[in-house]
């Protein structure tokens, strides 16, 4: 299964973005959506599980603020910000979250934490980072997807 793990788009689905989003199975999102639109282009794609960020107003207040998902397998865990995480991750293979715009893939007591960084308008001279995954064998395989800055938006 093919997974694309991204947040803090803000509005604005880069067309890098959308050519990967067009090969997943399925696609993680950790938040700061910000339009309905960007959520239906998503969705139109492939099945959508997401998160409610911090910048995702009225129009996302059905958005859950975490969510827990089994796919193909593993367990991941969905929330905006790493601070929301809870203490026991009993069960959980993979902890999804965005809120800082950094880029982070590590490995904490046995559970993948990941961070896809931020794909929307460039913040704070960050650059411009998604996460594909793919899982296979019963392992989660996951690699960052960086783009060019120079690319619109």
């Amino acid at each position: 299964m093919k997974l694309a793990i991204l947040s803090d788009t803000h509005g604005l689905l880069r067309p890098e973005v959308l050519e990967h989003l067009k090969q997943a199975d399925a696609i993680l999102h950790a938040g700061d959506i910000n339009a309905q639109a960007v959520l239906d282009q998503m969705a139109a794609l492939a099945p959508v599980y997401v998160v409610r960020g911090n910048n995702d107003k009225e129009w996302a207040e059905g958005l859950p603020r975490d969510l827990t998902v089994s796919l193909d397998g593993f367990v991941f865990y969905m929330v905006h910000n790493k601070k929301d995480v809870p203490d026991d991750l009993s069960g959980v293979d993979a902890v999804v979250f965005g809120h800082s715009h950094r880029y982070l893939q590590e490995e904490r007591n046995g559970v993948l934490w990941l961070n896809p960084g931020s794909c929307g308008p460039r913040r704070f001279h960050q650059e411009i980072t998604m996460m594909l995954a793919r899982t296979e064998g019963g392992k989660l395989r996951v690699e960052k997807v960086s783009i060019p800055h120079e690319a619109a938006g």
